[in-house]
């Protein structure tokens, strides 16, 4: 029987999987999908997120697989350079860096399978939870199987099963909370410029209404666009057009120099993936038995990629409290008073975080909403530029290198 079984084998469950192999933990991980190329995954690794890699010995991995530094961040408000801000801004930490999921994710198994204590099962979605005395002793696979463990780990992302089957509540975010608002962003691709090998710049880009992100992903020859589309603002005739039909009014919004490159590649635009922004947090994140991590206790914002370099943090924080009970074969009433402490000790940088999101959120938000004075609105923000950059960089420094201090203990 394993110690722990984990299911979802995103970042969170294959890094922590791994990390517990390579400790004499025996552990499951289940995936329910049979292979890792999903429509979509973040790609952005912070400071943080690359720290937490690199605590847990897996730098050696990311040197091996796709991946790509960022060279700075532009902020472009109605069609001209608002400011810039060059990697790794202003500090001594490392660049942010896009990695290539799929590969990633292969690499992490693939090393886990070297420890005779890791047991990989793909392909098969868990139906349901095992209960023991009234305490999570495992799942039931949809195959019929049943994988009875000490610690049943939820790693399964915003919509988990782990979740709804122990009972535990996604509290998702109010607007009275300030919380990001709930917003759909369409997710395209499109062919690279020579502008983009050369540096790899995050434009955020803001015109009138309508914004969008684009940036060189980690793969060769595509750009990503991430285009914002909020409450009040989507009709579905207009998400429904065809992708080079997005060309003109993506154009519309963008500088001189990027309309051009979108309009004379309108037709290598990949259709959009639409992704639903949930931002919220369990008020419990565990409950006897098992434990939520990464998207399943705490949905992040896509803004400044955090869902990715805070999941990391949640796998050392929960290996430190974890390994040691674990390895002394601990009781379930012990295990159940470690998964308390995981979530105090992370809650607060989680809560930080989301909090720093939202002021990032509300900064487009003033701009859309008071339409009428937004000329007078670019032309301060032009005259008081240097000031408004350094405030950004300010509030930037939290959400790259983290909120609290996460070191790996074991």
């Amino acid at each position: 029987m394993p110690q722990v079984v984990i299911v979802g084998a995103g970042p969170t469950g294959a890094s922590l999987a791994l990390l517990l192999a390579k400790r004499g933990i025996t552990v499951s991980l289940v995936e329910a999908t049979t292979d890792f190329h999903r429509v979509f995954r973040g790609e952005g690794l912070m400071p943080s997120g690359l720290d937490a890699l690199k605590q847990m010995g897996l730098s050696e991995i990311l040197q091996q697989i796709p991946h790509r530094e960022f060279s700075a961040w532009e902020v472009i408000l109605g069609k001209k350079t608002l400011f810039r801000v060059a990697e790794p801004m202003e500090s001594n930490f490392p660049p942010c860096t896009l990695v290539s999921q799929p590969p990633l994710l292969t690499a992490l198994i693939e090393q886990a399978k070297t420890y005779s204590e890791f047991e990989f099962i793909q392909g098969v979605p868990v139906k349901d939870l095992l209960r023991v005395d009234n305490r999570v002793a495992g799942v039931k696979l949809a195959d019929g199987r049943e994988i009875f463990a000490s610690i049943t780990i939820g790693a399964d992302g915003r919509n988990s099963i782990i979740r709804q089957r122990a009972g535990l509540h996604l509290k998702k975010q109010t607007k009275n909370e300030k919380q990001p608002k709930d917003i759909d962003i369409l997710w395209f691709k499109l062919a690279d410029s020579p502008k983009f090998i050369s540096e790899n710049i995050f434009y955020a880009v803001s015109n009138g209404d309508r914004s969008f992100g684009l940036f060189h992903g980690a793969e060769e020859g595509k750009l990503h666009l991430s285009w914002i589309i909020f409450p009040e603002n989507k009709p579905q005739d207009e998400i429904d057009q065809k992708p080079a039909q997005w060309a003109p009014l993506i154009a519309s919004v963008a500088p001189a120099w990027m309309a051009e490159h979108i309009i004379n590649h309108a037709e290598t635009i990949e259709r959009p993936i639409k992704l639903s922004v949930v931002v919220g947090r369990c008020p419990s994140w565990y409950a006897p038995g098992v434990i939520l991590l990464g998207d399943a206790a705490h949905p992040m914002s896509p803004i400044r990629a955090q869902g990715i370099n805070v999941a990391l943090r949640d796998v050392i924080v929960a290996a430190n409290y974890l390994v040691p009970l674990l390895q002394a074969k601990a009781t379930g009433a012990e295990l159940d008073v470690a998964l308390a402490k995981i979530q105090a000790e992370r809650e607060p940088e989680i809560i930080r975080a989301q909090q720093l999101q939202s002021e990032e959120a509300d900064q487009a938000e003033i701009l859309r909403k008071y339409n009428l004075f937004r000329p007078i609105m670019f032309f301060g923000a032009r005259l008081l530029r240097q000031r408004i950059r350094h405030k950004w960089v300010k509030r930037q420094h939290e959400m790259r290198v983290g909120v609290t201090q996460v070191s790996l203990r074991v």
